[in-house]
């Protein structure tokens, strides 16, 4: 890797490490602070759900941004509005607010993550392809799961200890500072390369022009469609059990009040993030086409959700929870380089969007019908509902693999950053 690309992954591994670690201080204990607010297990699902509401209305809006505006003008936009809206939750918490204005809050912080959503990786593939990067796009993309994991372990074990001698709002106010300092970091070291923002047009007939292309290159495309359809029943189920483990890890150890257990169901999918992140080129190397391996991985995950829903033992929910991040991680890196390696520069940042939209989409039904599910029939029924709604989404990636895009079977030394007119 040359000297040029080397600080191009620098600078995204820090973004990554300083975001990861900003929003896992409460990761742990986010559940249980909704409850603490007065809600309840519906109402907590539900202002999530609201949260995915918020990245469903604007995340094109956004994508537009990054592609219009630039890349780090949206992720600056982003920072600020995530420091503004965690404040706000941590208001809303002491006034143990009506329902109502905790799902306003909810869409706003939606709208802080979508600034964030694409831009931040159309970031990284082009500024690689401009440095001359020609290595894997899995193994820049595993380097990031390990930090974030590393990040994520860090947060989620310090949220709980600062919770639990403390109160369940401090994390949220140092969740708020390290944004803040992460908005200084990139304002002065990041910069848009490779890419060229198209300000000539005005801002709607810009939009209108971005969108356009990115239908056509996104939905219009059924390699990508078909990826991008299958992202609600993944995303949504993951969102809720990650969630959700955290009260139900609570009821398997016998204390509700135990909150540095609470974080451990963040902690521990953050070590196994980290082993995921490592080991998946290694993994990737094992199967032919990159759909073999996500469909396997999606199958397994599917087979632990049951397990974990079966299960009354603490200790073995743990491992469980272990296995379970680990195959999430190892997949993801494979599953965003398929995706980048079928999207053009221009409009990489929108259809990146498009797929964190539709993966927004499942966590606005999927999470509060789950967690009705869990209001009338306990957590590890909801669970097996979850492994049930999560296969619903295979058959979109088998429609995708058959589509014999060049992009599935690109070997794990093949492949690098498209160049900038793919």
């Amino acid at each position: 890797m040359n000297p040029a690309a080397r600080r191009v992954q620098r600078v995204y591994l820090t973004l990554m490490l300083g975001n990861t670690l900003a929003a896992s201080f409460i990761w742990g204990i986010n559940t249980l602070f909704l409850l603490d607010a007065g809600l309840s297990n519906f109402e907590a699902f539900a202002a999530n759900a609201f949260f995915t509401v918020g990245m469903v209305i604007f995340e094109i809006p956004t994508g537009v941004v990054a592609d219009t505006v630039g890349r780090k003008a949206s992720y600056l936009l982003g920072t600020i509005t995530l420091v503004v809206t965690t404040g706000l939750y941590w208001i809303l918490w002491l006034w143990h607010a009506p329902f109502v204005w905790w799902a306003i809050v909810s869409v706003l912080l939606g709208l802080g993550f979508t600034f964030f959503s694409g831009a931040v990786e159309a970031w990284l593939v082009d500024a690689l392809a401009a440095t001359g990067y020609t290595g894997s796009l899995e193994a820049v993309f595993g380097r990031g799961l390990v930090v974030t994991g590393i990040a994520m372990f860090s947060g989620s074990v310090l949220g709980g200890v600062i919770a639990q001698v403390t109160d369940l709002g401090v994390p949220f106010l140092v969740r708020a500072g390290v944004l803040m300092l992460m908005f200084v970091f990139a304002y002065i070291v990041m910069k848009d390369l490779g890419f060229t923002p198209d300000r000539s047009a005005g801002p709607l007939k810009a939009t209108r022009n971005v969108l356009t292309q990115s239908i056509e290159h996104g939905l219009k495309k059924r390699s990508v469609r078909y990826v991008i359809f299958s992202a609600p029943f993944a995303g949504g189920v993951g969102i809720y059990a990650f969630y959700a483990l955290q009260p139900y890890l609570l009821e398997l150890y016998g204390d509700p009040t135990a909150y540095s257990i609470a974080g451990l169901a963040a902690a521990v999918l953050s070590l196994a993030q980290v082993a995921g992140g490592l080991l998946a080129p290694r993994i990737r190397s094992l199967f032919r086409k990159r759909t073999s391996m996500v469909l396997v991985t999606s199958l397994v995950s599917v087979g632990i959700l049951v397990a974990l829903g079966l299960n009354s033992l603490f200790w073995l929910a743990v491992l469980l929870l272990v296995v379970w991040g680990f195959v999430f991680a190892v997949a993801g890196p494979v599953r965003q380089a398929y995706l980048n390696d079928m999207i053009p520069s221009k409009q990489r940042a929108t259809v990146l969007s498009f797929d964190s939209l539709f993966g927004s989409l499942g966590g606005v039904f999927i999470q509060p019908a789950l967690g009705r599910a869990a209001d009338l029939q306990g957590y590890g029924t909801s669970l097996v509902i979850g492994a049930v709604v999560e296969l619903i989404g295979l058959p979109f990636l088998l429609a995708s693999r058959r589509q014999q895009d060049p992009a599935d079977a690109r070997t794990i030394q093949a492949d690098a950053p498209p160049p900038a007119g793919a």
